[in-house]
């Protein structure tokens, strides 16, 4: 690869990711640390590690610059993502003393920056968006962190309690869906290997729901016989969610977040099924003249008004609370508020390459057990929102704020 010019708005995104990913630490009680509140993850002390070095492993070796902590460079070099029933084992004591921790994470970006002008433009651009993806990981996770074990900061407070809105379907017309990124146009944003090469795709006629199911139609699928939700909690004969500082009443007109099983479930008991990936990207930035958007809303880039994403709340809104965020055919929070999940299988896109010098960030995933995720959710930076970034996860996976809506065919 060669060395490109770095650019000074690269290296000002690198500090606020650093920011945002320190401030989610520092939202915990120090012994929280060695606590591992999702089964199938590491302890939280790994994710405090890991971010340095992952941005040591990737960058050091392209500037030819020495290791000075081997060990942590290979303990802190992998998160997992292990097989059903496989879970980890390892115990609180295995673990570093998180000073220690503190202080290599210190050297690294001491010894980065102290050559930050020399480091690839992709390179960083990789180290950034990795950060920021980490960040919604470790939401997730500090999100099943016990309450005592967090502070909890003034913009905690959930979103007022709306009106549960009225749920109908759009037509969305037969039109082609464009895919991915290309490899030849010159753009102004990363991609990452998963996301090219760009095809577009001629899309059938459908109807998708107009909000992604809420937690008040969920309800009756769950008295109908069906499981709760991950995130739910009775109370007798009440249910509460689950929110990142403390159990509410369930919300009725927030998204209901499921896996992709339980929501593939809802949409057949609803005489549905999920969005493919292509349904969903024809309704989120299709319109009607044939035209394709760079987000559901237009070519504007993300703000505030147009929905819940780039870290602005904790947790989710109401289905309906952001109409300046709908699509050309009125299909509203496609992006922001939850992850959506499809139908789709993760699988690599016609000329799909691995990155040199990453190559196992997508390829290990196409395994026919992980499935598309669109969107975003209130914990996404910005720079993930745009129309050709695809998420993954397992089909049964009830940790991500992820949601859904339906489609008929």
């Amino acid at each position: 690869m060669a060395l490109l010019s770095t650019p000074r708005s690269s290296l000002h995104s690198m500090n606020q990711a650093r920011i945002r990913t320190d401030a989610l630490f520092a939202l915990l009680r120090p012994t929280a640390l060695y606590h591992r509140p999702v089964a199938e993850r590491h302890r939280l002390i790994f994710y405090l590690g890991h971010l340095e070095a992952f941005d040591w492993n990737l960058i050091a070796p392209a500037l030819g610059l020495p290791a000075f902590h081997p060990d942590f460079d290979r303990l802190f070099a992998f998160g997992i993502d292990p097989e059903p029933g496989q879970l980890p084992q390892d115990a609180a004591a295995d673990w570093p003393e998180s000073a220690e921790v503190h202080r290599y994470n210190a050297q690294v970006r001491r010894t980065l920056d102290s050559h930050r002008d020399e480091i690839p433009a992709d390179l960083l651009r990789v180290a950034i968006e990795h950060r920021l993806m980490h960040a919604e990981t470790f939401a997730y996770l500090l999100h099943h962190v016990a309450f005592e074990y967090k502070h909890s900061p003034a913009r905690s407070l959930p979103s007022p309690i709306a009106p549960c809105p009225v749920h109908r379907l759009i037509d969305i017309p037969e039109g082609q869906a464009t895919l991915g990124k290309s490899r030849t146009r010159p753009s102004e944003t990363f991609g990452w290997d998963n996301e090219y090469d760009e095809h577009a795709v001629t899309v059938p006629a459908f109807a998708i729901t107009k909000y992604k199911v809420t937690n008040g139609q969920y309800l009756e699928f769950v008295r109908a016989g069906a499981p709760a939700p991950h995130f739910w909690i009775r109370h007798g004969s009440d249910w509460h969610v689950r929110t990142m500082f403390g159990e509410i009443p369930l919300p009725l007109d927030w998204p209901v977040y499921v896996t992709q099983g339980e929501a593939q479930a809802y949409a057949g008991w609803a005489d549905g099924t999920l969005p493919t990936e292509t349904q969903f990207h024809r309704a989120a930035y299709g319109t009607p003249n044939g035209d394709e958007r760079r987000y559901p809303w237009g070519d504007a880039p993300p703000d505030a008004s147009r929905g819940n994403f780039d870290f602005r709340f904790w947790d989710p809104i109401s289905v309906s609370a952001s109409p300046l965020g709908d699509s050309a055919f009125g299909v509203s929070q496609l992006v922001g508020n939850g992850w959506e999940w499809t139908s789709t299988v993760f699988e690599p896109f016609p000329g799909f390459e691995t990155f040199p010098f990453y190559p196992g960030y997508s390829a290990p995933f196409f395994d026919g057990a992980h499935y598309v995720m669109k969107g975003g959710s209130s914990q996404t930076a910005s720079c993930l929102l745009r129309r050709s970034f695809r998420n993954w996860f397992r089909s049964d996976y009830p940790y991500a704020y992820a949601g859904f809506r339906v489609v008929h065919n």
